[in-house]
């Protein structure tokens, strides 16, 4: 079975260096196209954890970003909200990328960290706060819950 270019899925534990370093799964850097160069972009996801797409995803995002009217107060601090925290990492020859301390700071992640494969981007969590999302999560409407299952083929 070939993995599907800038696809990821999985759970994966890996700790934090104390440079900000962490490993990207051999599994996910295989998962990512050459025209990536290696490269992804980090930023702040919209639950307490860190975004990392893959930087041809990311350029698409920002074609879409760029194409909210700046007129709109709300499009404008969503722009805002999605680039002012993003940085781009190439992995090194170890696989691993560098997450600026702000984000790390805003995950709440110090040495342990939880990575998901969520498609089209990989999230990266504190383990505890991912646990108490899931835990959250047991709360949400069933039947809101079923009707988004349904709309999914298997």
């Amino acid at each position: 079975m070939t993995l599907s270019a800038n696809r990821f899925i999985g759970e994966y534990a890996y700790s934090i260096d104390a440079k900000g370093r962490v490993n990207i799964p051999a599994r996910f850097r295989q998962a990512l196209s050459v025209e990536n160069e290696g490269t992804f972009f980090t930023t702040r996801g919209f639950d307490r954890c860190i975004y990392v797409i893959p930087a041809i995803i990311w350029m698409d995002m920002e074609t879409e970003l760029s194409n909210l009217s700046s007129v709109s107060g709300i499009n404008r601090t969503f722009i805002r909200n999605q680039t002012r925290h993003a940085s781009s990492s190439t992995y090194d020859k170890q696989g691993r990328i560098t997450l600026p301390l702000s984000l790390l700071e805003y995950a709440g992640i110090e040495k342990e960290a939880t990575i998901i494969g969520m498609i089209n981007k990989i999230e990266i969590w504190n383990p505890d706060y991912l646990t108490e999302n899931d835990q959250n999560n047991l709360n949400l409407d069933s039947n809101a819950y079923d009707d988004l299952a349904g709309k999914i083929i298997l």
